[in-house]
């Protein structure tokens, strides 16, 4: 072995450091100090109430992605093909929440066991729905969210945050929106022909 191949304690070089640990640098609830001209208690609080959506964000994309494999009937492939277009729009969502958090100072809630601690979503059957039933509990689940993004962007904006505020009402609102217009016109009763 050539000492390039070598590090100072004798491991070879290219050996990775497995098992690590790390102490907790940054407490979850708490932000940095940033100079994005906001004081810390309103970085905060937006950092707070973004994580209670992306909590429920990254459950209602979860449920989008379970009824989309979980799709049947007559109608299966168009309603397949849509569930899986907002969940990748819901996926997107997530990141820029996420990354709103973090720019904010924040940490981002990311691990699905303290999602599930945060999220206000009902929590779906294990097993499979009639499909009108799992498209409704997607539309509970926007209202939810489209809930309290309203009462989250107008208690920004009073603090000041207008990018959270732009990104609750332009990001979240917006495509929650139309993404329930989408879903409840597939629960409205009508012939496909009068006789």
């Amino acid at each position: 072995m050539t000492t390039d191949s070598v590090t100072a304690d004798g491991r070879p070089a290219t050996q990775p450091w497995l098992h690590q640990r790390g102490d907790v640098v940054q407490e979850f609830g708490t932000v940095r100090q940033f100079p994005i001209a906001l004081r810390p208690e309103v970085r905060e609080y937006s950092a707070e109430r973004l994580n209670r959506i992306l909590a429920d964000s990254q459950i209602l994309y979860a449920l989008y992605k379970k009824h989309h494999w979980l799709m049947r009937g007559p109608t299966f492939y168009q309603l397949h093909l849509l569930l899986d277009k907002h969940a990748d729009e819901q996926l997107a969502l997530i990141d820029s929440v996420a990354e709103r958090i973090q720019t904010l100072g924040g940490v981002a809630v990311g691990d699905p066991r303290h999602v599930a601690e945060l999220t206000a979503v009902p929590r779906a059957p294990d097993g499979v729905e009639e499909v009108p039933a799992m498209l409704s509990r997607l539309l509970e689940a926007h209202e939810l969210i489209l809930g309290d993004s309203h009462d989250a962007a107008s208690a920004v904006a009073e603090k000041g945050d207008d990018g959270t505020n732009d990104l609750l009402v332009s990001g979240v609102i917006r495509t929650g929106e139309l993404q329930c217009w989408f879903l409840a016109e597939h629960l409205v009763d009508t012939p496909l022909v009068h006789t």
